[in-house]
């Protein structure tokens, strides 16, 4: 059975422009499904290569750009009067495929939807000569909401529940369940389809080894590639804290230069997030140590072993980061903030939350110069004054 994802209209929408639309994101999150999806939603005049298929990829290793468009259309029995739709799934395995995509492009009717796993390759793959030429959309692991349709619960009722004022205790142990679910076992659409927790476990191993093999090993081809494993396991356990660098230098025994680029290379792959600190300052706001969250729980969790807290503030940043850039806040003093959006609205993670926590929010929104902020709060607990919201209707 097939759950819609909400970036679908964007992209259905996006079928009727010229540019070429490119969906990426980290391995084994829908990429291909909703490729699918939107090849079902062309009528005709279509065609779909997979270069896993190197069969796929020859039909675009020519020398002739025109040669290229005119085999597409013979392979397909296309209408070449008509606008040409060419779906390419895994279009980072072909390095040369941004130079045909921009000459079909401005030479003839050629609408290309395409898929990659990862955006370090994407990157190179289509530099800035395609500018105005595509447009990048970019798919991570299920959120709650989308969480919940796996789970085939009412959409409508959920989005009226969470778009009230007060939620009541009723309201919040409809969700409670999945939402313990989704803390402890993320959500990659093929996890969140799997009831047995043995088999969640084995399918999250899996997809940890296909990112390995296929983004690390193969395309980085990194040549001390342990030692990116080995920095992911130590990553795994510092989720939430704030980064040394000198100290992973010293446990890996490798340069603060190559632990730069692992970092770089894993966020630009998706598989992990950088946290600046808030400051009024660009350069310092760089410059400053940075916390480290993972793209998924469950990857998380078969990592190394971490805490309930870890877990839901991991959780609570992945829900967030859609809604806008991110800082912390910390002053020497021991104020913190865990997260701050768009530098204006804080929000402080608990599992329990309670009014104490609300008011000592209140006063470090002030230090840091913010005008709002929220409790979040796994567990249910009585919001007679506000300034609580639960994890599962962020």
């Amino acid at each position: 059975m097939y759950y819609p994802r909400k970036i679908e209209k964007q992209l259905k929408k996006n079928l009727r422009g010229e540019q070429a639309i490119i969906v990426t994101g980290m391995r084994r999150v829908g990429k291909t499904t909703i490729l699918r999806e939107l090849y079902k939603a062309v009528s005709d005049n279509k065609i779909w290569f997979d270069f896993e298929n190197p069969l796929d990829v020859k039909y675009f290793e020519g020398i002739d750009y025109n040669d290229i468009y005119q085999n597409i259309v013979q392979k397909g029995n296309l209408n070449a009067q008509k606008r040409v739709y060419v779906f390419i799934d895994e279009v980072q395995l072909y390095p040369n495929i941004s130079k045909v995509v921009k000459y079909l492009i401005d030479h003839y009717k050629v609408k290309f939807v395409l898929t990659g796993s990862a955006s370090y390759y994407l990157k190179n793959l289509f530099p800035e000569s395609l500018a105005g030429r595509k447009i990048i959309f970019e798919m991570y692991p299920l959120d709650f909401e989308e969480f919940l349709i796996f789970k085939e619960e009412h959409r409508e009722r959920y989005q009226k529940i969470k778009n009230k004022k007060n939620i009541t205790e009723l309201d919040y142990e409809l969700y409670d369940r999945y939402y313990q679910e989704f803390v402890e076992w993320g959500g990659f659409p093929e996890v969140a389809l799997t009831n047995d927790n043995h088999a969640k476990q084995q399918r999250l191993e899996d997809i940890f080894s296909s990112y390995y093999q296929q983004e690390v090993v193969n395309l980085a081809d990194y040549r001390k590639g342990h030692k990116v494993r080995d920095l992911i396991i130590l990553l795994a356990a510092r989720v939430g804290s704030q980064l040394d660098l000198v100290k992973l230098s010293q446990e890996l025994q490798i340069q603060r230069t190559t632990i730069y680029a692992y970092l770089a290379f894993l966020q630009d792959t998706y598989f992990i997030h950088l946290v600046s600190k808030l400051s009024r300052s660009v350069d310092r706001e760089v410059s400053g140590m940075q916390k480290i969250y993972f793209c998924d729980n469950g990857i998380l969790k078969i990592m190394t072993r971490v805490s309930d807290g870890q877990l839901l503030e991991n959780t609570v940043y992945n829900q967030l980061k859609i809604k806008g850039s991110i800082n912390y806040f910390r002053k020497k003093s021991g104020a913190e903030i865990d997260f701050i959006i768009d530098k204006k609205t804080a929000y402080e993670v608990k599992r329990t939350a309670s009014p104490v926590d609300v008011s000592r929010l209140v006063r470090i929104q002030r230090l840091a110069k913010l005008k709002k902020g929220f409790v979040v709060s796994q567990q249910y607990v009585k919001n007679e004054k506000g300034g609580i919201v639960f994890g599962q209707f962020l």
